[in-house]
Parts: structure tokens; sequence; C-alpha cells
């Protein structure tokens, strides 16, 4: 009996000793909401991870980037190229040009060369010989001589009406952060934006239904690198503003077009979807916002 007390007493300090420690907590990861998972981010320096899944084409709409933009700054030759892990800088670095799209005007004057020998001496001669050899005659251009010849200041015409730029940019920078924006398609709406879930509206349609331009902009991708999407096509209207265009049968522009405001960029279909609709989405600066809170009532 003595015995049993003694070992009794010698496992109290043991029992104690366990009592004081709780258990370790148990995380159920499966509760973390799906679209919390699929968000992407970068960190203060404007970096991202690539998480398993993430595709370029993905990374740069959810950061409100041309994907030729993501690509060129991490100088990745293929955008298909990317790994788990690695860290692709999703921010244009410090000094990185931007690319505007606006018409290309000359500060140069025209300038109309002549020879003013003779001027005076024998205007006959001017009246059947081109000036310097390369303007024809007329009344004001032998005025203009006669002023040259005695020191008069010519008054230079001015410059031409300008002529667009070629449409190369792949960027648009408006000189106000405001659009108008109009309906994209004319069918019901079928599902509408929800936080966390739905990243836009779907609507209604036939195959073959136009599907048009929300806003003007420039087309930063065209294709089917996007899962889930179909057949896509994204706009970027500045540098705040992108729209997406989804589930398309056809797509009707290419990468760096320019198009207008209605403007018919696609065609309704069912790529990636389980019936014929437009999936469409306005995003700020990569993030869903709801369009309807933007488009005009119908």
């Amino acid at each position: 009996m003595n015995t049993a007390r003694l070992i009794l007493v010698l496992l109290l300090p043991i029992f104690g000793g366990c009592a004081n420690h709780a258990p370790a907590p148990v995380i159920d990861r499966s509760s973390v909401p799906t679209s919390a998972k699929s968000v992407a981010t970068a960190d203060a320096g404007g970096d991202y991870v690539v998480k398993k899944g993430d595709t370029l084409y993905g990374i740069a709409l959810d950061h409100g980037q041309d994907y030729k933009d993501i690509a060129a700054w991490n100088s990745l030759d293929n955008p298909n190229h990317i790994q788990v892990g690695q860290s692709l800088r999703v921010t244009p670095p410090s000094g990185a040009p931007v690319a505007v799209t606006k018409p290309v005007v000359s500060s140069a004057p025209i300038e109309v060369k002549a020879t003013t020998a003779g001027v005076g001496a024998n205007d006959d001669a001017v009246k059947h010989a081109p000036l310097g050899g390369k303007v024809p005659y007329s009344d004001e251009a032998l005025a203009r001589m006669r002023r040259e010849s005695s020191g008069q200041s010519e008054v230079k015409p001015a410059a031409s009406a300008p002529k667009p730029a070629e449409k190369t940019a792949e960027r648009t920078v408006l000189a106000s952060d405001e659009i108008e924006w109009i309906w994209p398609a004319s069918g019901k709406l079928l599902t509408p934006f929800t936080e966390g879930g739905n990243k836009g509206v779907d609507l209604a349609g036939k195959s073959g239904d136009a599907v048009l331009a929300a806003a003007s902009g420039v087309v930063s991708y065209a294709g089917t690198g996007l899962r889930g999407y179909g057949n896509l096509v994204v706009l970027r209207h500045n540098a705040t503003w992108l729209s997406v265009y989804a589930h398309n049968s056809r797509i009707l522009v290419k990468e760096k077009q320019t198009v207008a405001q209605g403007q018919k960029i696609a065609e309704i279909g069912s790529s990636d979807a389980e019936s014929p609709r437009l999936h469409f989405e306005i995003r700020r600066q990569g993030k869903p916002v709801d369009p309807q809170k933007f488009l005009p009532p119908r």
C-alpha cells in the first residue's frame, strides 16, 4: 500500500504538467472561400508569386495590365512559360514609358525653297521656269521671291492638318478617367454580378448575335488562353479601365487593334458555357466591378 502511494505521488507532477498545455488547434483549410484562394495580389514592391493554375493572361487581367507588358517587364520570351513559385513584376518599372494613341503633329514648318537669282531682272524667265526647279510659277510665288530679294521676311505657311498616327500603341491614355459605357449586347440578363462570385453579368443571346465594344479602346487580348472564358476579347480603355467579353463563337478583332464604341468585335456563342451567352465584365485596375452600376438603365 505504501508502495502504491509512493508511485502516485511521483506521477502527480507529470499529470499536472500535461493538463497545463492546450491541444494544438486544427485549421480547416477547406472553409476558405474559393474566390479568396484565387485572388491575385501583388506585394508592396509590385511583384506577384505564380500559383498553381495561374496563366500570364489571368495574372494580367487581375492586375489590370496587358500580358505583353508583363512579359516585357519580366523578359519572358514565351507568355505560356511561367512556373509555380516564380516572382513576376506586375506593375510598370519606374521610368517605364506609357504608350499613347494619338495623332502625331509635326512641329517643323513646311518650307518652299526658291532660287532668287534673276528676280526683278528677268521676271519673264521666272514665269516660264519652276522656282528653284521645283515650284511652278504663280503670282504668289513670284511675289514671295520679290520679298526675299528685297530682304523682307517671309510668312511661312502653316503646317497642314495632322494625319492620324498608325495604330501601333497597345494602351490608350485618355484625358479623362470617366467613360460613358453602352450595353455590349441586347439580350436579357441571365446572371447578375455577385461579389466574390460572378465577376460580371451574363446576357442571353443567340449564336451569331453581335457583341459590341462597350467603349472605345484597344484590343489587349483576343484568344482562348483564360480557362472558363472560352473565346475571349479584352479591351483596354485607359490606364484604369478594362472590359471583358467571353464565350464568343467568333472573334472579329486582333490584338493591338483600335476599336470604336459600338463596333462589332465578336459574335455570341457558348464556348466554355452551357448555352449561348455573353459574359461581360468591367474592371477597374484589374478589380471586377458591377457593370450595372456603370451601364445606362434599360
